[in-house]
C-alpha cells in the first residue's frame, strides 16, 4: 500500500469516527452544530490522525486503539482553523475551497463552532479512558499534554507571536520558534499520543516528538512557499495572504531556495529520527510526500 492509500484509509476511518461524536440537530441550538459539522466534514488529508494511529501502530498496538484519539486532534485542529479564519484574526473568506465557517454561518456561530472543538477532545479522550479504550493513565497524559500543547506554550502561545509580529520584521529564530510553537506543537501532540495509546515508554515517545516537531516546522516552512508560488484554485484558499496581513516569514526573511533548502534539512532530520521504530515505510513517505505538496 502506497503513502496516498494508506493516509486515505486512516482518513476514512477518521471520516466514520468524527460523525459519531457529533449530535444530532433535532435541538434548539442546531445552528451552531450544523456549522461544526460544516467545517469538520470540509476535507483535508487528515494528516494529524494519521499520524496519531500510525505512530500506535508502530508501537505494537492497533490503530483502532488510537482512533478516539485521532478524532480529538482533528478536531482541536478544526478549533484553530475556523478561529483561524475570523475577522479578527487572518480574515480569511475561503478555507480548503469553500466559504469559511464564519462567512457561511455567520461570525458568532463560528465562533461557538471552534470553542465546541476546543472543549469535546477532552470528553473524548476521557471517555476512551473510561471505557478503557486506552488504559485511564493514558487518558491522563494524552490529556495533560494536548492541554500544554495547544495551550500558552504551544498553539495558542505560536498564534498569538504570530499576530503580535504583524507589520514587523522578528528575528529568523523568533520565526521558527512560533512555527514550532503554532504548528510544530500539535505534530509533536500526534505523534507522542500514538505512542502513549500503544503503551510505549519515554524511549519511544521522546523521537517520536521530535519528528513531529520537525515535520511541524517543514510543513509550515513549506506553507509560507505555497502562500506565494501557488494559486487559490490549487491551495484552496486566498493566496498573498501573509503579505496582505503583513506577515514576515521565514520566506520574506531567507528567500524561496533557502526556505526549500531548509525544507529539505528538516524532512531529512525527521526520518533520521524513525530508526527507533520499525515498519516505517509510511511514515518515510509521509514525510517526503508533505515536503513536496502542492497544496
Amino acid at each position: 500500500m502506497n503513502v496516498n492509500e494508506q493516509l486515505n484509509e486512516y482518513a476514512q476511518m477518521t471520516e466514520e469516527a468524527l460523525g459519531k461524536y457529533i449530535p444530532s440537530t433535532e435541538c434548539l441550538q442546531k445552528s451552531v452544530i450544523e456549522a461544526a459539522r460544516y467545517s469538520l466534514s470540509a476535507g483535508g488529508k487528515r494528516i494529524r490522525p494519521a499520524l496519531v494511529m500510525e505512530f500506535c501502530r508502530v508501537c505494537g498496538g492497533e490503530p483502532e486503539t488510537a482512533l478516539p484519539i485521532a478524532c480529538a486532534i482533528e478536531m482541536m485542529h478544526t478549533f484553530s482553523l475556523i478561529h483561524d479564519d475570523l475577522p479578527c484574526m487572518d480574515n480569511d473568506d475561503l478555507r480548503r475551497g469553500k466559504p469559511s465557517c464564519h462567512k457561511a454561518f455567520g461570525e458568532a456561530t463560528a465562533l461557538l463552532a471552534g470553542d465546541a472543538f476546543a472543549i469535546m477532545p477532552f470528553e473524548i479522550i476521557a471517555k476512551a479512558g473510561l471505557k478503557k479504550t486506552i488504559s485511564a493513565e493514558a487518558a491522563l497524559k494524552i490529556s495533560q499534554m494536548l492541554a500544554e500543547l495547544a495551550g500558552f506554550g504551544g498553539m495558542i502561545g505560536g498564534q498569538t507571536i504570530d499576530l503580535e509580529n504583524e507589520n514587523k520584521k522578528p528575528p529568523v529564530s523568533e520565526i521558527l520558534e512560533m512555527y514550532r510553537m503554532k504548528t510544530g506543537a500539535l505534530l509533536e501532540f500526534c505523534c507522542k499520543a500514538g505512542c502513549i495509546a500503544a503503551g510505549a515508554g519515554a524511549e519511544k515517545q521522546l523521537p517520536a516528538g521530535s519528528f513531529g516537531q520537525r515535520l511541524g516546522l517543514a510543513f509550515q516552512i513549506t506553507d509560507d512557499i505555497l502562500d506565494i508560488t501557488s494559486d487559490e484554485k490549487t491551495l484552496g484558499k486566498p493566496i498573498g495572504s501573509d503579505k496582505e496581513n503583513g506577515k514576515y516569514t521565514y520566506v520574506s526573511a531567507v528567500g524561496i531556495e533557502k526556505a526549500k533548502e531548509r525544507v529539505k534539512t528538516l524532512t531529512a532530520q525527521a526520518k533520521d529520527l524513525l530508526t527507533e521504530f520499525s515498519d516505517t515505510e509510511f511514515l518515510l513517505g509521509l514525510a517526503d510526500a508533505l515536503a513536496e505538496r502542492s497544496n
